[in-house]
């Protein structure tokens, strides 16, 4: 098993919330209302900037070139995952400049600067074991729903299914299992492996957080009458 799989396993209870969340149902099945995905997308682009800055902050935390490619290309794909939210946003006139001047939701500030906390205090290990359920989470997610798109032409998430089932996603998560992997080698004791199920979990249940933080707001938002 790599290290991600163990991570996985023993956090089964956190990851399985996360990754089977009430979002993703219903995403699956189309009937995620427009107004969640809405509040999600414009969260989860301020969210990318923050990891963003994580990876970058793995860059500096690196030891070999090697950890420092690493770190890059995954920054790479998250630039450029980044276009795929203002693509979206378009559709409701969203700029570029309106969703980077949008507040954090405290869901997105909880998650962000944990993550960023563990790479501060901890070592590269920390940082990417946090970083995991992200990165290698949306990869399983997207492949998970992928035959729903196949199934349906006009699957109202077809585009950012596919993002994240897409080729150069899925490869990007496999890179970061194999750099979990190396980065293990060095360092893996069974005292440790418990410290990085801890991280492990507590990014898998801010996950899970994080997608219920868009029917929170959306429900706000119904109820307010100035809204």
């Amino acid at each position: 098993m790599t290290v991600f799989e163990r991570l996985k396993e023993a956090a089964r209870e956190d990851w399985t919330r996360y990754v089977d969340h009430a979002f993703i149902r219903r995403m699956e099945a189309g009937t995620l209302p427009e107004a969640v995905f809405r509040a999600y997308l414009v969260q989860d682009y301020l969210f990318l900037i923050q990891f963003a800055r994580a990876y970058a902050l793995a860059v500096y935390k690196s030891r070999s070139l090697e950890d420092m490619r690493t770190a890059q290309t995954t920054l790479n794909v998250i630039m450029d995952e980044m276009k795929l939210h203002v693509r979206l946003c378009e559709r409701w006139n969203l700029s570029p400049a309106a969703l980077e001047a949008a507040p954090e939701h405290q869901a997105t500030v909880a998650y962000t600067r944990y993550v960023l906390d563990c790479g501060l205090s901890g070592d590269l290990l920390d940082l990417h074991v946090s970083l995991a359920p992200c990165v290698i989470g949306y990869a399983e997610i997207g492949k998970r729903l992928a035959p729903a798109v196949d199934a349906a032409a006009d699957h109202p998430y077809r585009e950012w299914i596919g993002e994240y089932a897409g080729a150069c996603f899925q490869e990007a998560a496999g890179a970061a299992i194999a750099h979990i992997d190396r980065l293990a080698e060095r360092a893996l004791t069974a005292r440790r492996f418990d410290e990085l199920v801890g991280i492990f979990a507590k990014a898998s249940r801010l996950e899970a957080d994080f997608w219920q933080m868009a029917f929170d707001i959306a429900e706000e938002r119904r109820n307010d009458p100035a809204g």
